[in-house]
């Protein structure tokens, strides 16, 4: 409740449902809750408490009977005091605190009024809702309320007057109005009342009283409202009102209420007050009303001539009182209402005449007693609403119509004239009407059927009065309705006896005859659904009929009839053959004849049919079906005489200038001459030879009776005749009649002669007449002969004939009637036994440009009957085919209908008696299949019929019966509903399906040369076509390509030309999906083909490699292949050199080679980064290897020369060198990996060039190592697994790279946190001895490498390092101590981690090892050994004396080469001198070192040097000889300052050491060389 507060009105919503529902389970618990929640709550917005306050009522009025007395106190008085607190009117809170009394009210009534009578106190105006609750309180329990309401209206009465506001005097009114209503319904139900003794007269004075203060003072009253609030109460309080005062105050009162209609647009609550006060008067049985009759009747009428709007719902209820006013009045004044209400149905006012055929309608239906003897009068006051033409009005009339029925009017004189106009009204025009259900036709429809069907009494006047309306051809609209009545009440009159429905002619001279019924009912029913489907009410009524059309017929109509009956609902207008539904009907009339058998009442009947035929002027179709149906009952009638009497009749008064008539002529004699052809024959020419006729011919009268056009038709119809009782004559007879008599008369009334010179005519009807005649004739023949021997000796006239009438024809004009008909009729002559001597081919040239479709079937299938095998189907077809695949639309349409044709023809004609093979059975369906993606709607139809006849055809000649019917290309039909969308996705979903069906059909044996044919359809101009033969080539692979495993390098083949023969996307992906499919079936064979491509590829190659890309699993099976490809052969061959030098040269070998490329383009397909990363070791390795073995190697000679030339044609793809080519691969393999910042990193440290390099192929590598550790970490331990194997391989590229890499990966800490350290420094250390110098070089670096990679990690194995180190210092096989040099590094790097106790040891080896290494000519030896050596002063304190001799053995050297020219190694010995220092025992040279030979500072040689060999001759002068000795080594150095340095030194110790000791100790040559020495370095000071 506390969310109340929430503004949110939805929020508000679900808190109220919330209450309710624990309110449903809980309503004693709840009402507590809510009344503590508003007592606590005093200053809750009133908003708020609303919601509460309505959750309360809803809980209260759905568990009224649950509450004790207790509760509802509580409730009473939380209402009471919530409805009441505020003094001002707050409608929402109010209301819904007297919501809650009303429903407490319901069954503790006396509680709520003990309470609401509290606050209701004589002399004090009460609060607004406690007098709203008193009236809400009197309607929703009554009985509980009345016994209150004299002391309420006792205490009430005098307030009234001190009412100001008008909301007070309004909410009196409205306490009055319903304790009004309240009383009088106790009074209603005295019998249910708990006091019966309460009467009127108990509340009359008070209510009289209370009416003197409204209707005097309050009515009055200018506020529109606070009137509308008096009207309504005062119309309840009449009822109320003593009788004498009510007659008293009439006079004041009813013009008063009516005054008011002319203040208030809302008249509603005048006249339900009226009405009650109308009512009230009667009952006392008023005279005043009398007097008043002509104002009430004045003020009423217009308020029902204003329409009601049905969307205002007051304006309708107001329609509905004033209509009651009337029904009162009429009941006591009905000859002064109907005086006051007939003269206006001559009103000229639309709306006057609507609005009085309402009232009649209302007082016919409410005051029947008083209209009975009023009958006559109102149907004759009737007639001129009958003539009124207006809709409303009579619509207006039909629901008086309606009225009448219901209370016996239409039985009276006069009543007819009213059947009439409702069933005229259901004849009318639906088309014209906007709003059919609303319209007049439509109500009256309505009101007839139920008429007939409802109202017991109308059925004498409707039957069989209404079959008088059946005939006429005005009511043809209405027929459905009519039928349905009349139906109705026949059976009702079957049911009465079989002589109740029996029409009796003789008491209705005006009923139609049952011949006139017959047959209007048969010709109606040849279009059954027109007019509301009338076809299966005329032929349910002409079934009911029966037995008055002839007692005969009983039989055989209620057993045919039904059947036609059904056939009709069965189908819809689409679906139902015309033509077939005619010849059911004529088939049922035919025998009806033969039932009937009685040749007079045939003969009435033809005579009866004859007579209606002008009745059907405006209706063709229904005319000429009456042709046909009089044909057929002149063919069943036996008098002669009679039947050349109505043929003459008909041939005098057809409508020659209609098509329909010259149709329906003609089929009526031709029908006619089935059993009548010697008398139809005689009467055509008797005509021809009649005044008539020659009248109408006659030179000189062409313009006096008839136009020369009418001339033309009527010869047109009387050749059509002829061709009419050609096709229906019975064969026997009428062959020997066509030549002599026939086909005589045509010509003769075709060609007419002017002063002796035959004319050709120009009439179009009549050319077509004559074609159509012949081609009728034609058939005939074609019929005929299978009865016997028969010559048709004008026939190549005829095709002549018809030939010249196809020539006529302008060429620009695709299908022209003529054409089209000549065709047809062509079509006929050539199928007759003897083969007309006009060309068949030249004829199909001509049809295939211009003839008409139908017609150019109809030839062909002549043609193909005879050579009905799959030889004459492929000649057939290879004409067909180039239209069937033109670019025109129009071309192609025709083709492929006329191919579907042909193919069900062919399938219906076909009768196999061996099993052949049906050999060209793929060829076509290559042909057919494709265009089911035909951008024409209409070709996809076609082209999946020819389809489905193909593959029956072949089921045919597999030996299965034509009737078989198989499921899967049955499915072919259900498939063609998804061709009517032009959408291309499902346009190729329902091509595939089609393409499945075609694979699990089609033969093994043609399986290929299907798809053969099926790649020559993806150069069809049509681009949907070319891609349904893609989408049908990659089905039919789907489903059959797993047995053609030899086939696929053909296949692979084909798909290639097809590449470069069309340039196009979608081929283009098409074939990557080929090529994907042969793929998951025979890998193997698929990457052999593709292996076998010409290197370099082409784009077409590279596309379909990228095919194998696109599924995960395969691509990984296609990579293993190639990987299992590269890995087999040998990467190259060795090939003598024979120009100048001897030697040899590496040449690629070409299947690694075609492999790298072909992994190349697989893994530049983005899809295949899921397979790669699969892979990623063994690509990783294989590919790194393949770049090992590489470099250095050269293209064979063969391929050097193509990409020679393929470069100069243009840019190849990319380069084929092998080495170039390996190293591209492995670049997109790291980037489809997922490692491109691998890939980047060795590029900007130009690894990439490095590795093609052969001289900096492993600097490269150690490039990529070091990518590869930082950003590819994970991958390593696979990799190193993969690559250990290779360091015992053959090939020394492959042992240099994989040691390379590893050395660089010990560079890295990576390799201890993947756990590879131990493994990768035993396999360096094993690679000491490799037979490979730059192997064993690298893997000692590897091993230095430690020292930064994992320098903890050393200490652990520093004996094994620094042995592996030593070992390789004392390489033997190293001419230039490559491995040296690389072992002195390494162990630089690893003294700063090696225990002292390891190398311990070996110090003085290493010393003394290293110590030539001074003066090597190599600087980088110079600087590894003399940095080393400076390390190793690290370990000397516990070997001071042994290594401080190596010291001294190495201080001259390290102090000369301070000279060398080569800023590195000074650095070096700088380092070297400052490590030495400390453990020479003197503390001035030691700081000597430190100051002055530090990196950043430079040094003044002499100045040095002389202060170094003071300190030295004064620290050591015993070392004077030794000295100098060694530096007299130096004096023939190759170093210029190295030599002038050494002197110099002398000359220093010299000049340093004690004169005595000196000559002690040097020799005078010595001493000489001193001396020139010290000359010297005075010099260098100077």
């Amino acid at each position: 409740m506390d969310a109340t507060t929430d503004k949110d009105p939805l929020v508000q919503e679900q808190i109220y449902d919330a209450l309710c529902y624990l309110g449903e389970s809980e309503p004693e618990e709840i009402l507590n809750s809510c009344d503590e929640y508003l007592r606590q709550h005093d200053k809750l917005a009133y908003p708020h408490r609303v919601i509460i306050l309505k959750a309360m009522e809803t809980v209260v009025k759905n568990n009224i009977t649950l509450l004790d007395k207790s509760t509802a106190k509580v409730v009473i008085f939380l209402a009471s005091n919530e409805m009441t607190k505020s003094k001002e009117v707050i409608r929402d809170w109010q209301q819904a605190a007297s919501n809650v009394l009303v429903a407490v009210g319901q069954c503790f009534i006396n509680k709520v009024m003990e309470e609401v009578l509290t606050k209701f106190q004589p002399g004090i105006l009460p609060h607004y809702f406690v007098m709203q609750t008193f009236a809400n309180l009197s309607v929703s329990n009554v009985f509980g309320m009345v016994p209150f309401l004299n002391s309420i209206l006792g205490t009430m009465l005098p307030m009234l007057g001190m009412a100001k506001q008008d909301h007070m005097k309004s909410v009196f009114c409205y306490a009055l109005q319903h304790f009004s209503e309240s009383i009088q319904e106790y009074l209603a139900n005295l019998d249910k009342a708990p006091d019966p003794t309460v009467r009127k007269d108990t509340f009359s004075n008070e209510i009289f009283s209370a009416y003197e203060v409204l209707f005097n003072s309050w009515l009055q009253h200018r506020e529109a409202k606070l009137r509308l609030a008096v009207v309504e109460a005062l119309g309840p309080m009449s009822y109320l009102m003593p009788s004498d005062k009510l007659e008293e105050q009439l006079p004041k009162l009813i013009p008063g209420i009516l005054a008011l209609y002319k203040k208030h647009t809302e008249a509603f609550y005048i006249s339900k007050s009226l009405c009650q006060i109308l009512e009230a008067s009667v009952n006392i049985g008023s005279r005043s009303l009398d007097v008043q009759l002509d104002s009430l009747l004045g003020t009423l009428h217009p308020q029902i001539c204003a329409p009601a709007d049905p969307s205002v719902p007051l304006t309708v209820k107001n329609h509905t009182e004033v209509l009651r006013c009337f029904t009162v009045l009429a009941c006591s004044f009905p000859d002064r209402v109907l005086a006051f209400l007939l003269p206006k149905l001559e009103s000229s006012n639309e709306r006057t005449r609507v609005g009085t055929l309402l009232i009649m309608r209302q007082i016919i239906n409410s005051a029947p007693s008083q209209m009975e003897i009023k009958k006559p009068f109102i149907l004759s006051s009737m007639k001129l609403p009958l003539q009124d033409s207006n809709n409303k009005v009579k619509r207006a009339m039909v629901q008086v119509i309606s009225a009448m029925a219901h209370h016996g009017y239409l039985e009276q004189p006069g009543g007819e004239a009213m059947m009439e106009f409702l069933v005229r009204q259901c004849a009318l025009s639906s088309d014209a009407v906007s709003t059919p259900g609303d319209s007049v036709q439509s109500i009256s429809v309505n009101t007839l059927f139920l008429l007939s069907t409802t109202v017991d009494r109308m059925s004498n006047v409707l039957w069989p009065y209404l079959l008088e309306f059946v005939t006429p051809i005005q009511f043809t609209n209405a027929l459905t309705p009519l039928c349905k009545s009349l139906m109705y009440l026949a059976m009702k009159k079957q049911e009465e006896g079989e002589s109740a429905s029996l029409i009796r002619y003789d008491l209705n001279a005006n009923l139609p005859s049952p011949y006139a019924l017959t047959t209007r009912l048969l010709v109606v029913s040849s279009q059954p659904y027109v007019g509301d489907c009338r076809g299966t009410a005329a032929l349910r009524l002409l079934n009911v009929l029966h037995y008055s059309v002839h007692p005969a017929l009983d039989q055989l109509w209620s057993k045919k009839i039904p059947l036609l009956v059904e056939h009709i609902e069965e189908n819809m207008e689409k679906s139902l053959s015309q033509k077939d539904w005619e010849e059911k009907l004529l088939l049922f009339l035919q025998e009806t004849l033969v039932a009937v058998s009685d040749n007079t009442w045939i003969c009435h009947f033809v005579t009866e049919m004859c007579r209606q035929l002008h009745g059907y002027n405006g209706f063709p179709l229904e005319k000429n079906f009456l042709y046909k149906c009089i044909g057929t009952t002149l063919g069943a009638c036996a008098s002669k005489d009679l039947v050349q009497k109505q043929l003459q009749e008909l041939l005098e008064t057809a409508r020659y200038h209609e098509e329909a008539e010259r149709e329906g002529l003609a089929s009526c004699f031709g029908i006619c001459a089935i059993n009548h052809l010697e008398e139809t024959l005689a009467k055509l020419e008797d005509f021809v030879r009649s005044d008539v006729f020659k009248k109408s011919v006659g030179l000189f009268s062409i313009f006096k009776d008839r136009s020369d056009t009418e001339v033309e038709k009527i010869k047109s119809t009387l050749i059509l005749c002829y061709g009419y009782v050609a096709v229906y004559a019975p064969k026997e007879l009428v062959l020997s009649r066509i030549e002599a008599d026939i086909l005589k008369n045509i010509f003769q009334y075709f060609n007419t002669k002017v002063l002796g010179i035959k004319v050709e005519t120009k009439d179009l009807t009549l050319k077509l007449c004559l074609i159509r005649s012949i081609c009728m004739i034609s058939q005939a023949i074609y019929n005929g002969v299978k009865c016997g021997d028969f010559v048709f000796s004008r026939k190549a006239e005829l095709v002549a004939q018809m030939v010249e009438f196809i020539k006529a024809e302008p060429p620009e004009a695709m299908r022209t009637p003529v054409r089209q008909r000549a065709m047809i009729t062509c079509t006929y002559l050539v199928e007759s036994t003897v083969p007309p001597r006009v060309p068949g081919l030249a004829l199909w040239d001509e049809a295939q440009c211009l003839c008409s479709l139908h017609a150019l079937k109809d030839l062909l299938k002549s043609l193909l009957q005879r050579n009905l095998t799959p030889h004459g189907l492929q000649d057939m077809f290879a004409h067909l085919g180039p239209w069937i695949k033109s670019n025109k639309e129009h071309e192609r349409q025709r083709a492929v209908e006329v191919s579907a044709a042909l193919l069900d023809f062919y399938l219906s004609k076909l009768n196999v008696n061996t099993v052949i093979p049906f050999y060209n059975l793929s060829v076509l369906i290559a042909l057919f299949s494709p265009r089911c993606s035909d951008s024409l709607a209409s070709v996809r139809q076609h082209a999946v019929d020819c389809v489905y006849s193909l593959l029956y055809i072949q089921l045919c000649y597999e030996g299965f019966a034509r009737d078989h019917r198989d499921e899967m290309v049955e499915g072919l039909k259900a498939l063609k509903k998804g061709l009517e969308e032009p959408d291309f996705t499902v346009l190729f979903h329902t091509c595939n399906n089609i393409a499945m069906v075609i694979g699990k059909r089609i033969p093994p044996d043609q399986l290929m040369s299907l798809l053969l044919a099926m790649f020559e359809g993806l150069a069809d101009p049509d681009k949907n076509c070319s891609r349904a033969a893609t989408v049908m080539i990659n089905s039919l692979l789907k489903e059959r390509g797993g047995v053609l495993q030899e086939k696929v390098p053909d296949i692979m083949s084909i798909i290639h030309s097809k590449l470069e023969e069309v340039d196009e996307e979608h081929i283009r992906k098409a074939a990557q999906q080929t090529v994907y499919i042969l793929a998951s079936q025979h890998k193997s064979v698929v990457v052999s083909s593709l292996l076998g491509s010409s290197l370099p590829f082409d784009s077409h190659t590279c596309t379909m490699w990228r095919s194998l890309a696109t599924e995960p699993t395969l691509t990984s099976q296609i990579l293993e292949q190639l990987l299992e490809k590269v890995n087999r052969d040998v990467p190259y061959k060795e090939s003598k050199c024979f120009l100048l030098g001897s030697g040899s040269e590496r040449i690629a070998t070409p299947l690694p080679l075609a492999a790298t490329c072909a992994l190349y383009e697989i893994m530049s397909a983005p899809e295949s980064g899921a397979a790669v990363l699969g892979l990623y070791p063994p690509l990783f390795v294989t590919l790194l290897l393949r770049v090992s073995c590489t470099v250095g190697v050269q293209l064979p000679k063969n391929l050097q020369s193509r990409e020679r030339r393929s470069s100069s044609h243009g840019p190849a793809p990319r380069s084929l060198h092998p080495c170039s080519c390996a190293v591209e691969t492995l670049k997109v393999m790291l980037a489809r990996g997922g490692s491109e910042e691998v890939a980047r990193a060795v590029g900007n440290a130009g690894g990439w060039e490095l590795m093609a390099s052969p001289e900096r192929h492993h600097d490269g590598i150690a490039v990529l190592a070091r990518a590869m550790a930082r950003h590819a970490g994970p991958r390593l331990p696979l990799i190193v697994k993969n690559l250990i194997p290779t360091l015992s391989s053959v090939f020394d590229s492959q042992r240099i790279t994989t040691t390379a890499f590893f050395a660089e990966l010990l560079n890295s800490n990576v390799v201890n946190d993947l756990i590879l350290l131990e493994t990768m420094m035993d396999n360096m250390t094993g690679r000491q001895k490799d037979s490979c110098m730059l192997v064993r070089m690298l893997a000692l670096r590897g091993l230095g490498n430690i020292a930064s990679g994992s320098p903890d990690k050393v200490r652990k194995h520093g004996a094994t390092l620094l042995a592996s180190m030593v070992n390789g210092m004392d390489d033997k096989d190293d001419p230039h101590n490559l491995v040296a040099l690389e072992a002195m590094s390494s162990l630089s790097k690893l003294l700063d981690h090696v225990e002292e106790r390891d190398i311990q040891s070996m110090l003085l080896h290493i010393a003394i090892r290293i110590r030539p290494f001074f003066d090597s000519e190599q600087p980088d030896l110079r600087q590894s050994s003399i940095v080393l050596f400076g390390n190793l002063t690290k370990f000397s304190e516990d070997n001071c004396e042994v290594f401080f001799e190596q010291i001294l053995n190495g201080l001259v050297t390290l102090l000369l080469h301070l000279q060398d020219p080569k800023p590195e190694v000074v650095k070096a010995c700088k380092f070297a001198l400052r490590m030495c220092g400390p453990n020479m025992g003197c503390e001035g040279l030691c700081d000597m070192f430190l100051n002055h030979l530090r990196e950043d500072r430079s040094l003044h040689y002499g100045e040095f040097m002389n202060n170094v060999c003071k300190h030295l001759m004064q620290t050591y002068p015993e070392m004077l000889n030794r000295l100098i000795v060694t530096n007299l080594f130096y004096f023939k150095s190759n170093w210029v300052d190295i030599r002038a340095a050494a002197p110099m030194f002398i000359g220093f110790l010299v000049l340093h050491v004690d004169e005595d000791h000196c000559q002690q100790v040097l020799p005078p040559a010595v001493f000489a060389a001193g001396e020139r020495g010290l000359a010297s370095a005075h010099w260098s000071w100077s």
